[in-house]
């Protein structure tokens, strides 16, 4: 069976969700759109207070060269544009601030176009314009991942449907719901890259999703691979290690060993920008946990306060100890269901006081089950004590860059040690101590 070295097995916690097809709540009275919500530079607002808008309408235009449009996610009546607290950033971002009409009437723009005769620029261009970014949490600017510099050619598209964080089944039902789409979605990137090959990677604990994509993949000639389960296999270069045995150099991207990466969720975002020309504004969620009455594959806006969301879902179960993000190894903890649903934004995970429960961090017993499991090569061990002691040269030295925050360490660390929060400040650190 296909993999990857390193790794663990979680314990899935998909099964509340992942048979329940997606649904689609009531559209939000007010929406928060933070003009953050990709890698690179921020949206630069195009409107103002009282700016009437529609569904898809550009209200940030890009801020720079890795940067995306940001589009509004209903139709109504700009009512402010302030500060706000942002679910990632750590602090507030600037956030346009839409009240619904209810009337959901879409942009102009938004017209089914004939794709036949399109050329790889025209769907760079359609991508970018869309504002889509990676919709598996990353969230880098899709169209500079399809323009990759001349001496760099693309051979093989990779799509990720793997989905190996624990109770996360949104890109599960993605495939099963649309498979079609992603499939379309994928023919567009490939053309766009010139590729010689396209390989779907699923987990096999998603028979049905393999089953269904294979059938879609068979029409257009791309190859679906079984691949084995175990976290982190979705992410970028261990899902590369495990479809076609290339590693990613150090400090490298998947461009230096001729490949790309997307999500399946991005496909189809890519199939609806290039057919239908609309742009990102829309994304399936999974809201999901200990603390949640009924946990969904929701179709939400983007800019939707979570409380909405858990509202859909039949409110909270008990006190919510712990609102998160994304899954429970890479999700990021936030402090409040006032923010707003993102572009990358997978899962809203509520845990409940007995599985939020951190037990107090011990003395490193130098026991190398971090070792073992890090799926980078890495040595957890070592790096947390450079971390600690702030010797950054020689964590840069051992390749703390390199670390891509997955947790594996953290999970299996006798000691529980917070590894992964030392990793995050050594690079930061360092980062900062690179500036100019």
């Amino acid at each position: 069976m296909l993999t990857f070295r390193g790794g663990v097995h979680l314990h899935e916690a998909k099964g509340s969700t992942r048979h329940k097809p997606v649904a689609t709540p009531p559209l939000p009275a007010k929406v928060f759109i933070p003009m953050s919500q990709h890698i690179g530079v921020p949206s630069n607002p195009v409107v103002e207070k009282g700016t009437e808008v529609r569904t898809g309408t550009v209200i940030g235009e890009p801020g720079g060269r890795v940067s995306v449009p940001t589009h509004s996610s209903v139709s109504g009546k700009v009512t402010d544009i302030a500060e706000l607290p942002h679910p990632l950033a750590g602090g507030k971002v600037t956030t346009v601030v839409i009240e619904s009409d209810g009337s959901d009437t879409p942009d102009d723009s938004i017209q089914e176009r004939p794709t036949a005769d399109l050329k790889p620029g025209d769907i760079v261009d359609a991508v970018r314009q869309a504002g889509i970014v990676g919709m598996g949490g990353a969230a880098f600017p899709t169209f500079f991942k399809l323009s990759p510099p001349e001496d760099k050619p693309i051979e093989t598209l990779i799509i990720n449907g793997c989905e190996c964080e624990p109770y996360l089944t949104a890109d599960h039902r993605v495939m099963l719901e649309q498979p079609d789409g992603v499939i379309e979605g994928t023919g567009y990137i490939a053309r766009a890259l010139g590729v010689k090959s396209v390989v779907l990677g699923i987990e096999d604990n998603k028979p049905d999703a393999v089953e269904e994509m294979s059938r879609a993949a068979a029409k257009a000639g791309f190859t679906v691979l079984r691949l084995r389960t175990k976290y982190p296999q979705g992410a970028e270069k261990q899902l590369i290690q495990a479809c076609l045995n290339r590693e990613v150099p150090s400090g490298g991207l998947p461009m230096d060993v001729r490949c790309v990466v997307q999500n399946v969720g991005t496909a189809v975002a890519v199939r609806d920008a290039v057919r239908f020309g609309r742009p990102l504004y829309g994304r399936v969620v999974t809201v999901t946990g200990p603390a949640v009455n009924e946990p969904k594959n929701l179709l939400v806006r983007i800019g939707t306060p979570v409380r909405n969301l858990v509202e859909a879902c039949g409110g909270y179960s008990g006190t919510p100890a712990k609102l998160i993000m994304g899954g429970p190894m890479m999700g990021i903890a936030v402090s409040t269901d006032e923010v707003p649903v993102l572009k990358g934004t997978s899962g809203v995970l509520v845990l409940d006081e007995k599985t939020a429960a951190q037990l107090e961090d011990r003395d490193c017993i130098r026991c190398g089950n971090c070792i073992k499991v890090c799926p980078m090569g890495l040595a957890p061990q070592r790096l947390y004590y450079h971390s600690r002691k702030r010797l950054l040269d020689r964590a840069e030295d051992e390749h703390v860059l390199d670390c891509i925050e997955c947790g594996c360490c953290a999970y299996v660390c006798p000691a529980k040690i917070r590894l992964v929060h030392h990793f995050r400040f050594a690079k930061s650190e360092i980062a900062a101590m690179k500036k100019p």
